[in-house]
């Protein structure tokens, strides 16, 4: 029997439970969970060197541990020589168990390695309750070897949810243990 991802067994034990007595859901499928994790790398580089495209391609693989699908472009636009149906980014969507692994490393591993790291921004939820946030270098996840990577690349990590409001998607990721800041209150100087 294949082990249970440490975050998704706290989800189950903890996270569920705590939910569920802070909003008063009635039914068990209201408590929001975890949907899916989207990575995506958006390389515009890749226009004038496919060579970046393939190093995004291999660190997008080594981070996520499944194999991303390359993003086309929609429309073409003659000033920055990019044509409709270009290759001009990856990535990769994770569910079930691989979720869990990587946003357990995302939380306890890569986060705090990151530069000037204060905690992430508690309003960019989308209005659903789910969450998006950016990481300017890829090399802040410990299994890329910063000798093969040295092109700085970022990527954009977004958190799909089943919860239905901002606060309820906003208080699962804190339960899960996500180092939001705190928010200022209007009163309060700065």
């Amino acid at each position: 029997m294949a082990s249970v991802p440490r975050l998704q067994q706290k989800y189950q034990e903890q996270v569920r439970a705590a939910l569920q007595e802070k909003f008063n859901f009635s039914n068990v499928h209201q408590i929001p969970k975890m949907e899916k994790v989207t990575i995506n790398m958006g390389v515009g580089s890749a226009v004038g060197d496919k060579k970046h495209l393939d190093i995004a391609y291999e660190a997008l693989t080594e981070i996520a541990g499944q194999k991303p699908i390359f993003t086309l472009a929609r429309t073409s636009i003659s000033n920055f020589r990019l044509r409709e149906g270009m290759p001009i980014g990856c990535m990769v969507t994770l569910r079930g168990a691989r979720m869990y692994e990587f946003m357990d490393r995302l939380i306890s591993v890569v986060l705090p390695r990151v530069r000037d790291f204060r905690g992430i921004s508690p309003k960019a939820f989308d209005g659903r309750g789910n969450y998006s946030m950016g990481l300017v270098e890829q090399l802040v996840f410990p299994e890329l070897n910063p000798d093969k990577y040295t092109r700085p690349q970022g990527m954009n990590i977004t958190v799909v949810t089943s919860a239905t409001t901002n606060d309820h998607g906003r208080e699962l990721l804190r339960l899960l243990g996500m180092p939001f800041r705190e928010m200022k209150t209007k009163g309060s100087a700065a």
